[in-house]
């Protein structure tokens, strides 16, 4: 049974899967298009829509339509109801999953059933655990997820497969969100040198300047009328405000007829005005790409040899002129709408055949297994022996660490009650994965300590801070029956994390060999509430 690839996006999704050919295609929708709004119309508390029709739905009936869901992932306290039912970002996004999947069965005639799903580079822990929740919850197999810019990279590298090591910058915007990832293609190799970005940043930030705007020119004209009283009003001009952001990339200006309370008001929106409405939200991307160029300078890449332009957003003029006005990169498209799916789909293939070949096998098993993957998915067993040797290496997100008070406050001494607290980072962004931090020393605070709580936090703003509030809390474990000693006595940390970005924390009290370790589990749902939301997915009726 092949496996497919599925680009889980802001606005819109897509699904791909690797042919007998060994090329990545992507498989249509009900709507015959490559791309599905990712878009959920609650049309009756049996029955869902996925897609266009859920999208236009939004204009009627605003109050049962869900949007933009990928923003909320990992964040467990966005509720939604519909119809008396409660849902999360998970289970909305399970659901726009199950259509992508019953709408690429039909196109492939098989059961869809083995995917890899792609997310930004720049998501943490919380983020992606959701998103494998969200799978899960779609009745699917999750058999890992990809960061978008690697998936890029490597539909990139199988159609420019010319050897050597070459280098590349991936800069991705999509609807919701943005990431700027350097990464290195060394023969099958493909290995993630540094990666920056912004998970609430992207073209729906764009409709909102529109929107702004063509409001403003309709109260400009008529005062008296409040065009946001009207919901179902302001969900066609969030319409004409994606309509005309996507025109003006081919055209120099649009035109729009706005109607409120029976009043009708002509707007022109030229490219130009956009780019000026817009213009510090573009900023915000060239200023993200900076810190990316300059990390990866630091870590010995100065050049590149292509830059690629992943995601609608950058279909427009404006970003390829803007990387080379600031940096001086000739930048191009690259399947903006489709790299990502197309790229998850090869890393799902590959994710198969490493499974059935194990690195200790011998040429003679690895051979066999090679003709009992090829026999399965309906590939040439050489295609099969270059997909099981190549290897995909990422890198951190975000920096990572442990609550502890600070030594430099004298309180932390005499007081520590009402120290102040900091996040003592063990884990830095961009570290190659998997990594082993190797232990680090902390220590007690005050006398005969008899335990200690080991709080994990997540780097959450832009950059790493021992700032509190610039970290967020992401799970803890209690090393307990310390021995009693004066304050100040020794214990060690360490930090594992795997490729696929599973963190297990350990801390030990050497002396006494007591000790702790815990893999961080992600708050929101735990496993029978998933396996419920699971039920309620599957009760509904989806269709695109």
């Amino acid at each position: 049974m092949a496996a497919y690839g599925i680009d889980l996006g802001t606005t819109y999704s897509c699904v791909a899967k690797i042919d007998d050919t060994g090329r990545a295609v992507v498989l249509k929708n009900t709507a015959g298009e490559d791309t599905t709004p990712s878009v959920v119309y609650f049309e009756t508390p049996k029955n869902v829509v996925v897609g266009r029709t859920a999208k236009d739905s939004a204009v009627l009936a605003p109050d049962l339509v869900a949007s933009l869901v990928k923003r909320d992932m990992g964040n467990s306290d966005v509720r939604w109801e519909y119809h008396g039912e409660e849902h999360t970002p998970e289970s909305v996004s399970a659901l726009i999953l199950r259509e992508l999947a019953r709408a690429a069965a039909e196109q492939s005639g098989e059961q869809v059933c083995d995917v890899v799903i792609t997310v930004p580079a720049y998501f943490g822990l919380a983020e992606r655990e959701a998103t494998r929740r969200a799978g899960k919850m779609a009745g699917l197999e999750v058999l890992d997820l990809l960061a978008e810019p690697v998936a890029a990279a490597l539909h990139y590298q199988a159609l420019n497969d010319t050897g050597g090591t070459r280098h590349l910058l991936v800069y991705d915007l999509g609807g919701g969100t943005f990431d700027t990832t350097v990464i290195r293609l060394s023969g099958a190799d493909v290995e993630v040198v540094c990666t920056d970005g912004d998970h609430k940043l992207g073209g729906a930030d764009w409709d909102a300047k529109i929107i702004d705007f063509l409001v403003h020119a309709f109260t400009a004209e008529q005062p008296d009328i409040d065009p946001g009283a009207d919901e179902q009003g302001m969900q066609d001009v969030a319409s004409t405000a994606e309509k005309l952001k996507k025109e003006l990339s081919q055209a120099q200006s649009r035109k729009a007829i706005l109607r409120f309370d029976g009043k009708a008001v002509p707007v022109e929106l030229s490219r130009s005005q956009l780019e000026e409405l817009t213009e510090v939200l573009l900023d915000r991307t060239l200023d993200i790409t900076d810190r990316t160029i300059t990390t990866a300078r630091e870590k010995g890449v100065t050049t590149f040899d292509d830059v690629l332009l992943v995601g609608g957003m950058t279909r427009m003029p404006a970003v390829a002129a803007a990387l080379h006005k600031r940096f001086g990169l000739d930048a191009k498209l690259h399947e903006p709408d489709l790299a990502v799916a197309k790229g998850a789909a090869l890393f799902a293939v590959i994710k198969q055949v490493k499974v059935q070949m194990p690195e200790d096998a011998t040429p003679a098993q690895a051979r066999q297994a090679a003709r009992r993957v090829a026999d399965q998915l309906g590939m040439d067993v050489e295609h099969v022996e270059e997909l099981a040797a190549k290897k995909v290496a990422t890198v951190v997100p975000r920096a990572f660490g442990i609550k502890s008070l600070d030594s430099r406050d004298p309180l932390s001494r005499t007081d520590p009650d009402n120290a102040r607290s900091i996040v003592a980072h063990l884990l830095e962004a961009n570290t190659p994965l998997p990594v082993d931090t190797g232990p680090q020393t902390f220590y007690t605070v005050v006398d005969n300590q008899r335990e200690v709580l080991l709080e994990v936090w997540e780097q959450a703003g832009s950059t790493a801070s021992e700032e509190l509030e610039h970290n967020t809390h992401i799970g803890e474990g209690m090393l307990a029956g310390l021995p009693p000693r004066p304050a100040g006595a020794p214990f060690d940390v360490t930090f594992y994390m795997t490729e696929t970005g599973l963190l297990t924390v350990h801390g030990q009290e050497k002396g006494s060999g007591r000790e702790v370790r815990f893999e961080i589990q992600i708050g929101g749902l735990n496993d029978e509430q998933v396996l419920q939301a699971q039920e309620t997915v599957s009760r509904y009726a989806v269709s695109g």
